[in-house]
């Protein structure tokens, strides 16, 4: 799957303003919202915050990847933002976050969700390009970073 698909510039944001984890779903569901790409934001925030409270999606080396699926969802789309200060997402190697990846679903479309967490997990594993998208400080850079390998592929 190519992120681009589903990701576009004005759903990447950076830096974020929120400040904890909750502040932070909400956050990039409200970009999410304001883009056009989710008819019912609260039932999203919802989702992806009952999806959270399971477990963590702060799945280490700086990365959190919040996810839900929803009704109100036509179909996939992914929201990006990077805090102003790593924060706190209990990540299961215990370090602070300095990516938030949020991706978002209609109920039915669950091969699709699974490919895009498997792609953003793929392209943060890879330590150059990770370290790449930490030192980005705008939305604009990290966005280009993404278009950049994408187009690479």
């Amino acid at each position: 799957m190519n992120l681009l698909e589903i990701l576009s510039s004005e759903c990447v944001k950076a830096p974020l303003e929120a400040t904890d984890k909750r502040g932070v779903i909400d956050e990039l569901v409200g970009v999410l919202a304001a883009a056009g790409r989710v008819n019912d934001p609260g039932a999203l925030r919802e989702a992806v915050w009952t999806r959270e409270q399971t477990r963590t999606t702060g799945i280490g080396h700086g990365l959190a990847i919040p996810h839900g699926k929803c009704a109100g969802m036509k179909s996939l789309a992914m929201a990006i933002g990077k805090p102003a200060q790593p924060l706190d997402f209990e990540a299961i190697d215990g370090q602070p976050v300095k990516l938030v990846v949020l991706l978002a679903s209609p109920p039915d479309r669950t091969s699709d969700h699974i490919q895009a967490l498997a792609r953003v997990s793929r392209l943060m594993t890879m330590e150059d390009f990770r370290e790449k998208i930490y030192a980005a400080e705008t939305g604009v850079q990290i966005w280009e970073l993404l278009r950049e390998e994408e187009a690479n592929r």
